[in-house]
Formats: C-alpha cells, sequence, structure tokens
C-alpha cells in the first residue's frame, strides 16, 4: 500500500488534491491567484470544507481572473453574499477583491506575480525533512517575510500562517513526511527549480 501524509485522511477529494497537487512548485499566476483566495478563506475553516465548495469558487470569482474580480462592484459583493456555494464572509470577500487589485499591482511591477512571490524562498523550493505531521511548522521566516510584504502590497488576510498553508500549496516549500510517496515526486518535480 502507498504511504501518504496523515492529513488528507480517507476523503476522496482531499486525497486527489494532496496526490496531485498539495507540495507541487506552481508558477501559473492565475493559480496563485487561486490558492491566495481559497486560503484567505480557510481562515478559521478546514481546508477539506474550502475543497468542498473549490468548483463553486471558481464559478463565483471569473476562474480567479484577478482583473476581473479586482472590478467588482457592490452589487457583485451582495450577489456573492447569497451564494451558497462559497463561504459568505464580506470580510474575506471584500480581502479577495483588495488582493485582486494589489496582486495585479505586483504583476506590473515584478512582471509577475510568480517572480515577486518565489523571492521569499530564492527561487527554489525550500525541500524539509519532516519523519511526522507534528514536526511540520505553522510558519516560518520565509513565511513572516512574505506576510510582511503582502501587508505592505495592501492584501489582506496574509498572516504568517496563512502564507505558509500558501507556501506548502504552491510548492514553495515541500512538507510531505519523508516517508510520503509524494515527497520524491515533489522534490525532483520538473519546476522545482524554475
Amino acid at each position: 500500500m502507498e504511504s501518504r501524509c496523515e492529513w488528507p485522511g480517507t476523503n476522496a477529494l482531499m486525497i486527489a488534491y494532496h496526490d496531485n497537487e498539495w507540495g507541487v512548485p506552481l508558477h501559473d499566476d492565475r493559480r496563485l491567484f487561486e490558492f491566495l483566495v481559497l486560503d484567505a478563506f480557510q481562515a478559521g475553516l478546514s481546508w477539506q470544507t474550502i475543497l468542498n465548495k473549490r468548483e463553486n469558487f471558481r464559478q463565483a470569482f471569473d476562474d480567479f481572473d484577478a482583473a476581473a474580480v479586482s472590478a467588482y462592484e457592490p452589487e457583485k459583493v451582495n450577489s456573492l453574499l447569497s451564494d451558497a456555494g462559497i463561504i459568505r464572509n464580506r470580510l474575506k470577500i471584500e480581502a479577495a477583491i483588495l488582493n485582486a487589485r494589489a496582486f495585479l499591482n505586483i504583476q506590473k511591477a515584478y512582471g509577475s506575480f510568480d517572480s515577486f512571490i518565489w523571492q521569499f524562498t530564492g527561487g527554489t523550493t525550500k525541500v524539509n525533512h519532516w519523519i511526522s505531521m507534528r514536526e511540520i511548522p505553522a510558519r516560518s521566516e520565509e513565511s513572516d517575510a512574505m506576510s510582511k510584504a503582502l501587508k505592505a502590497a495592501g492584501f489582506k488576510f496574509v498572516g504568517s500562517t496563512i502564507c505558509y498553508a500558501f507556501m506548502q500549496a504552491a510548492g514553495m516549500v515541500n512538507d510531505h513526511i519523508v516517508s510520503c510517496q509524494r515527497y520524491q515526486a515533489c522534490q525532483h518535480h520538473p519546476s522545482a527549480n524554475s
């Protein structure tokens, strides 16, 4: 039987996410924006709750097109607040719009959000060597620095813990435990050293 990190449990959606996405180095700006938005919505909730609503989020937020989200007006906010398919939290919805605007500003300044965000790990995946899930931290020096920079750029819901979860999801850190089937695969992924 294949070994994997414990956190997906037996949930098929969580297993698929763990086996196909989590920890894979990500360099596509739209997908990076998606994780930024979803990680912000996760604050105080489980990742499984977010995954269960992910397709609804994609529809509600124009497939995470930052330019489209940045232009949302109050009517759209009200529409999102009445959408039972997503997390109906006004602060998080308004943060997603503000974050889209800040995201576009960073793209302009750096050429891509990817160029900006990967600087916090020196452009490569930081490979950790955890034996057990209990060893994995909730934040790091890199996530502290990322959080500070994102806040300075106008982002909301980007505390260090959220930034660390983002780094894990986007493959900026490889936090699969060493016995996990995905540990080596993520470490040697073609985009790990882009």
